[in-house]
């Protein structure tokens, strides 16, 4: 049981590190988010959210849902594990 537990532990990793051939190279000035995403952001987000801070309003404004989503599932998951890691009273 634990070499199929190891084949495909071994098999789903190389399978990611081969799907990530295609990323751009690491601080690519002409990768897809440096060129439209990144400036968009830079360029306007003082005038669209009146906050000087451009870390703080993609994450508090552009993607506040995504952000909000985020906690919950991680609230959920710390639940979760103290749920499952309890000692029930004997």
């Amino acid at each position: 049981m634990k070499r199929i537990a190891l084949i495909s532990t071994l098999f789903a990793g190389a399978l990611l590190i081969w799907g990530t051939r295609d990323f751009p190279s690491w601080g690519d000035p002409n990768a897809p988010a440096s060129r439209h995403v990144s400036p968009t952001y830079i360029e306007r987000t003082v005038e669209e959210t009146h906050i000087p801070n451009a870390v703080t309003s993609v994450l508090g404004d552009y993607r506040g849902y995504d952000t909000m989503f985020e906690t919950v599932v991680i609230f959920c998951a710390g639940i979760v594990v103290i749920s499952v890691l309890r000692r029930p009273d004997a």
